[in-house]
């Protein structure tokens, strides 16, 4: 496998030395861009090190976890890497969650202080007084007041946690994966190997800093390839090219719907006229749909899969185009063999073709759940991690996405993707989006719901959505139920929250007729 701990060849891997080392060889050339305001990489650094100044002189230090309401800012971000220097864990949470989900995080995590904003404060301060008594708040802004004490990084290990990644918002307990330096560092160590990037790239961001996305791959991406990169608030279907324009940008991250929602824009005549050369995404469209993305925007669409509990997943090699698939297990360009991937259907390994649970192992896997012992256990068995994902191995080192294993749906005696149903419902017209679940059925396992969402001004013909998903689906993968719906339920990070569809009969839905499946 590879080195299993974080120095090889004197190269301690933290978060702060990864930032440090590229501040001694670019101290002058830009770094982030984030609303009006610019920093290069050593005023970058004079910040971090302000802050860090600033979180020590609160009490914060080595092992402290801190709760972030992690709004997509320059002050945010800057923040974190000043946590980081400090040796302290930070818990970002969605800004926008609900002041009962707060108090949910507050009290599951107990923590030492809350980095938040002037807007967010009175609830935070809510959220805090019903919680542990020694959490208090303080204003981000604040942070950066104070003066640098030049005391350096804090003596991390890089097997230490630097996040705790909330998989989802809860006014209960939520799956916060206790992620490492060393995972975030050779998550941004890889990036530029994985897609060809330079220090002439401006990669841009509008994913969240709540997340791993954004932190592990676009910002240390960029520090490890010495370019530079941009932070937006949010995605918008309808400004961002203008945004990529407006900032020189070269390479942008892509999840859920967003390349959907822009292909669903308006088409204009300079769509391609953008500086944009490669978009990183995952699932992968089929080839048919990628090259129509392509040929519209320009840019070349590299694919991959990875998720919070391990930044190493899967990623197209450079100079491959395997369409339809999440590539092969991704490598690290200076340790060399660190990833293995593996196909399983219970204690079996499945054969080529076949269909099975993906499993990883790779120095960059979850110290675990925090405070989840049993969870832990579950998916992480003599070193593997399932990841709960079922692929197609397809025998020659890649992989197919073919849907999350407690999604799957088991029809008639056969097994389907709901992703794959959902793909060919969207490829009609009048569906801008489609959820598909499975529902009970009054004859064995489950039926095919459909919740289909149109684009704006459009109505969908639900006999005709039925026909078209007859003539490109297999019998048993076509919906008996539909039903059109004014929105979709999505998470902080735009994938489907299909756990917020009903399940239930209701008086929306169509129903197409069982007798229709054989």
């Amino acid at each position: 496998m590879g080195p299993p701990g974080g120095v090889s060849g004197g190269l301690l891997r933290t978060i702060p030395t990864l930032f440090r080392r590229a501040v001694d060889d670019v101290p002058e050339q830009t770094w982030l861009l984030a609303g009006d305001v610019t920093w290069t990489y050593a005023g970058a650094l004079e910040s971090i090190e302000r802050a860090a100044s600033g979180l020590r002189s609160l009490g914060a230090g080595v092992g402290s976890r801190v709760l972030v309401t992690a709004r997509n800012r320059g002050d945010y971000l800057l923040s974190w890497l000043a946590l980081m220097e400090i040796g302290a864990i930070q818990v970002p949470i969605n800004p926008k969650g609900s002041e009962a989900e707060l108090a949910g995080f507050v009290h599951q995590v107990d923590p030492e202080l809350i980095i938040t904003d002037e807007q967010l404060a009175p609830a935070v301060d809510r959220a805090a007084a019903g919680g542990a008594a020694r959490a208090t708040s303080v204003d981000v802004v604040s942070l950066f007041d104070a003066t640098a004490d030049r005391r350096g990084p804090a003596p991390v290990d890089p097997d230490d946690v630097a996040v705790m990644i909330p998989t989802s918002g809860t006014t209960g307990r939520s799956k916060l994966v206790m992620q490492t330096h060393l995972a975030y560092v050779m998550a941004g160590e890889g990036f530029p190997y994985w897609l060809g990037l330079t220090d002439d790239d401006r990669l841009l961001t509008s994913l969240p800093l709540f997340h791993i996305n954004a932190p592990a791959y676009s910002v240390l991406g960029s520090v490890q390839a010495r370019a530079s990169v941009v932070l937006l608030p949010g995605f918008s279907g309808s400004t961002f090219l203008d945004d990529a324009r407006r900032h020189g940008a070269t390479e942008f991250n892509a999840i859920g719907a967003m390349i959907e929602i822009l292909m669903r824009q308006p088409e204009q005549a300079d769509d391609a006229d953008n500086p944009i050369r490669l978009c990183y995404t995952g699932p992968s469209p089929d080839q048919q749909r990628q090259e129509e993305i392509e040929r519209r925007f320009g840019f070349e669409i590299r694919c991959g899969y990875a998720l919070s509990e391990t930044p190493y997943g899967l990623v197209w090699r450079r100079g491959t185009r395997p369409y339809g698939t999440l590539g092969s297990a991704r490598q690290h360009p200076e340790l060399g063999h660190v990833n293995d991937a593996r196909v399983r259907e219970g204690d079996r390994d499945v054969g080529p073709h076949e269909i099975g649970e993906l499993e990883l192992r790779n120095p960059a896997i979850m110290r675990g759940y925090y405070e989840m012992p049993d969870e832990t256990a579950a998916v992480v068995v003599d070193g593997w991690l399932r990841t709960g994902d079922l692929v197609k191995d397809n025998s020659d080192g890649t992989y197919t996405f073919v849907a999350r294993k407690k999604e799957v749906i088991r029809r008639r005696g056969e097994i389907l993707s709901p992703t794959e149903v959902e793909s060919a419902l969207e490829r009609h017209p009048a569906v801008a989006e489609a959820a598909v679940v499975g529902v009970p059925s009054e004859l064995s396992e489950e039926e095919v719901k459909a919740f289909v969402l149109p684009p704006p001004g459009r109505a969908i013909d639900v006999g005709d959505l039925h026909a078209f998903a007859g003539q490109v689906l297999s019998r048993f993968k076509v919906p008996r139920y539909f039903e059109v719906v004014a929105e979709l339920p999505h998470t902080p990070t735009g994938r489907l929250a299909k756990h917020r569809l009903p399940l239930e009969r209701t008086a929306a839905e169509i129903d197409m007729g069982g007798d229709r499946v054989s």
